[in-house]
């Protein structure tokens, strides 16, 4: 497989088993392990990170949001430690920072999809959709693919 593919904040709720956003775990476990034996190499956006790390603080009593919180700790640090499966991205320089934020009222005004109007694309939505966009420009000769369970997101792969 060799394909690039950008983990969004739905898959990882699932793969560290996030109280009440983990119902697709044995699915997205049974995927990953797939993928990982296809050779996919995994990539971490930020937004990802953010949106997890706040999903888990509006999660459950104090003692499932910590003991949670130390998971995704220990995975965050493997990832940039080179210890977890997944890499984290690049981090956008100011100047990709600012191009995103001037586009950001457009994605924000509009339509998410046809099937999802009254909803526009969220600012962590719009760096993962660039993120995918540069891994598609630097990865020419690879299928590079955004892994979702939000049908938008999914929508971003490039096959090659």
């Amino acid at each position: 497989m060799s394909s690039i593919c950008i983990i969004d904040t739905s898959v990882f709720l699932n793969l560290l088993n996030v109280p009440g956003k983990n119902q697709d775990k044995d699915t997205v476990t049974a995927s990953f392990v797939e993928y990982a034996e296809l050779g996919a190499t995994f990539i971490l956006p930020m937004a990802t990170i953010i949106e997890t790390g706040n999903h888990i603080a509006q999660n459950g009593d104090g003692g499932t949001r910590r003991k949670t919180a130390q998971r995704f700790c220990k995975a965050v640090k493997g990832a940039f430690s080179g210890d977890a499966p997944y890499q984290p991205s690049e981090f956008p320089n100011s100047a990709e920072v600012l191009t995103w934020i001037d586009k950001f009222p457009d994605q924000a005004g509009a339509n998410k999809s046809p099937q999802k109007t009254g909803e526009g694309t969220s600012f962590g939505d719009l760096s993962i959709i660039e993120e995918f966009n540069k891994c598609v420009s630097r990865f020419s000769t690879r299928e590079v693919f955004v892994w979702s369970l939000d049908s938008d997101l999914s929508s971003y792969h490039q096959q090659r």
